[in-house]
């Protein structure tokens, strides 16, 4: 097949712009990053270099139909009127992989059977009989792939993903995936230390994963010449003589490039994982290259590795294979103090799975990158081991407040309280998959918080307490919730954020309450937030309104939303994820729409279609030209902001604002109008040409069952 080709490589999620970048230093041309992967164009032996070296990529697809498929009919005579014959034999067996998103086919395995079935009765009418369907490696596999009813049919040219570069026999209890192995070494920077001959260490390596992806990296050995197995190899235009060439080529460079590889060493204290290790690595031939030896952790760095410094790299237990948290926590401390001690100027380099970990290492982590192990958001901390980035004294804490010493029997109770509420939220939120909830809601009136769970951190609202209230029995109350959190909810203690929740006028719930600047990334319904629980009285995603996104997002498709008053936008990233044409936030407050950018760009949805516009809504809509499918409203009970022209009361002046909003939507359009005063009426009849329906109640989540005048929630639509 000659000419230029278009490619497309798969990534997993967070690899996309390391890969992008692999693909151009591999000659590939016009690499653009999507979500879900990196495309491409080349000629064939782009591709074949491709597969042959790419550290990162899952598969590489060739795509060769493209069509709109609206129902299994129209998907078969698309897959059949391709002429298969003409690039597999039909005496190759085949399978077919299916993925559907925003389809009118809504099982991908009924998908996946009707295309099996075209291609079968393709060969069958062409050639008289029919190939085999074989699901582990067979000859040639076939991707399918519909996005809003479009297909994209691809030949699958790795065949398998390329993460299994054939040498690894087993993984161990958490095996570390090759391709993501291989990022962290990218993103600590390992290539360039390599280069200057720099020592590796692994104090925790299980399998050996990092230790030998590193050797391969160093020693310029291409991931994918030990695989006997590529997708193309049974294909009719396959160049056998061009591969030949290019694994020749792999198998010299190999030769050289092991001449010089740096020291790597790798120690676990499980004797099974060592004996895996030394098999994976006689597997991969590397075996004169890498140091593999059973040590417990408590004696890592008794023996010197190297003079010169370099890095350390490590994948540490997670908290379902180690057990309790205070387990985790002292390994954490432990490492860190080996490294401390026995490791002066080299780097260190951790991947963890919590956010609570990183400070047990008594450390400042240099940089933070992102990354997903499965379906599991980590982080990879880096650290310089120099004195000057030790914690000299115990981390503080963000609320500053100390700790009690005894328990009041009131504690006790707020205590079992808490634990009952987890019980049945955890099993909860473990079938919903929400990882960020409310756990505890003045459950009982002398211990007036709310407590949200978001991961690895607790976010802590005191409701102001009546006047009636002693000061300090109120203080002393909550010194004893921060003193139990920690342990109750399995999170460190410096990952509790306080704050006082009194009754704000103004703008003042969005003013800033302090300058420490503490972002980070939480998950929900898929998609991705950033949150802040020091800086803000609110953190940036309003918890209470998870259903009302959720039905955006199932209202959105193929439509033009609106979102004012958008804060941070996170109804924009549903509407988006929902298949939204287009998303216009509006918001007053700089802040907030800086931070609504952000939220957009992290979720791949900063294109054109999605305005974030800074302004005041209430002008902004009387100005507003255009029209709206689907609009969502969430004004603020009462504003008085100076960048306004007046004041705004939501029950004085909600008959004009949702007049003036119901004016933008298209003929069938859609408003859903929510507020948070308790006490709110509608008045209907004011609104009588409007059909209103009160939806409170299904956007209530069950985390908030307990405070069900969390939020009012109406759909609207013009009679």
């Amino acid at each position: 097949m000659a000419g230029e080709l278009n490619f497309f490589a798969t990534a997993s999620k967070g690899l996309e712009p390391l890969l992008a970048e692999e693909l151009e230093t591999l000659q590939a041309q016009d690499v653009r990053q999507v979500r879900g992967g990196v495309r491409f164009n080349g000629s064939l032996e782009t591709a074949y270099r491709v597969c042959l070296w790419s550290r990162l990529a899952g598969r590489v697809l060739l795509p060769v139909v493209e069509a709109p498929v609206t129902d299994s009919e129209s998907l078969y005579r698309a897959v059949a009127a391709f002429a298969w014959e003409e690039h597999f034999d039909v005496s190759n067996t085949f399978a077919v992989d299916c993925n559907l998103a925003s389809s009118q086919l809504t099982h991908s395995r009924y998908a996946a059977l009707k295309t099996k079935d075209a291609v079968v009765d393709r060969f069958r009418d062409h050639c008289g009989v029919r190939p085999d369907v074989v699901v582990d490696q067979p000859d040639w596999r076939l991707n399918v792939w519909i996005l809003k009813d479009v297909l994209t049919l691809s030949l699958d040219l790795s065949g398998d993903s390329l993460h299994r570069r054939g040498y690894r026999t087993q993984g161990g209890k958490a095996p570390l995936k090759e391709h993501l192995a291989a990022a962290l070494l990218l993103r600590a920077g390992w290539p360039q230390k390599a280069a200057v001959g720099a020592p590796l260490v692994d104090p925790m390596c299980g399998s050996g994963t990092l230790v030998l992806e590193a050797a391969l990296m160093a020693g310029d050995c291409a991931p994918g010449l030990k695989r006997d197995y590529m997708g193309f190899l049974h294909w009719r235009q396959h160049d056998a003589d061009l591969w030949n060439r290019l694994r020749d080529e792999a198998v010299q460079r190999r030769e050289q490039g092991l001449q010089t590889v740096p020291r790597l060493v790798g120690y676990d204290q499980d004797p099974s994982a060592i004996k895996n290790a030394w098999d994976n690595a006689a597997n991969a031939g590397l075996q004169d290259k890498v140091h593999f030896e059973r040590r417990e952790l408590s004696s890592f760095g008794d023996e010197p590795i190297s003079e010169q410094p370099g890095l350390i790299i490590t994948n540490p237990p997670y908290g379902e294979r180690l057990g309790e948290v205070e387990d985790l926590m002292g390994l954490y401390q432990l490492l860190g103090q080996r490294v401390r001690e026995h490791f002066l100027h080299w780097q260190l380099s951790v991947f963890t799975s919590g956010n609570q970990f990183g400070h047990q290492l008594e450390m400042r982590a240099r940089k933070k990158h992102q990354f997903f192990n499965g379906a599991l958001k980590c982080q990879l901390l880096h650290f310089d081991v120099e004195p000057q980035h030790f914690y000299r004294e115990t981390v503080s804490l963000p609320h500053g407040l100390a700790e009690v010493e005894e328990l009041s029997d009131g504690a006790e109770m707020f205590v079992n309280r808490l634990r009952k509420n987890l019980k049945k939220l955890r099993r909860w939120a473990k079938r919903q998959h929400v990882t960020c909830y409310r756990v505890y809601d003045a459950d009982l009136p002398d211990y007036a918080v709310a407590i949200d769970l978001y991961e690895g951190a607790a976010h802590v609202q005191e409701y102001q307490a009546p006047s009636t209230v002693d000061t300090r029995q109120a203080r002393r109350r909550l010194r004893e919730i921060i003193t139990v959190l920690p342990d109750e909810l399995g999170i460190a203690a410096d990952q509790v954020y306080v704050k006082t929740r009194k009754r704000q006028r103004g703008s003042e719930q969005y003013e800033r309450q302090a300058e420490q600047g503490s972002f980070f990334e939480i998950s929900e319904g898929g998609n991705w937030f950033l949150v802040n629980l020091s800086d803000y009285l609110d953190t940036g995603l309003f918890l209470d309104h998870r259903q009302t996104r959720e039905l955006i997002r199932s209202l959105t498709q193929g439509k033009h939303f609106l979102n004012l008053f958008a804060y941070t936008a996170s109804v924009s990233v549903y509407a988006a994820d929902g298949g939204a044409r287009s998303t216009t936030s509006v918001d007053m407050s700089t802040t907030y729409t800086e931070w609504a950018r952000k939220n957009l760009k992290i979720n791949g949805f900063d294109g054109p279609q999605h305005q974030v516009i800074r302004a005041d809504c209430l002008k902004w809509v009387k100005e507003c030209q255009e029209k709206y499918d689907v609009i969502f409203l969430d004004p603020p009970t009462f504003s008085n902001s100076k960048k306004m022209a007046g004041n705004f009361d939501i029950q004085r002046d909600h008959v004009d604002l949702i007049y003036a909003v119901a004016d933008l939507l298209t003929p069938g359009g859609v408003l859903i109008f929510s507020n948070n005063l308790r006490n709110f009426k509608m008045d209907r009849d004011q609104l009588a040409d409007l059909v209103i329906e009160d939806i409170t109640r299904q956007t209530i989540p069950e985390d908030y069952s307990r405070r069900r005048n969390i939020h009012n929630c109406w759909k609207i639509e013009w009679r």
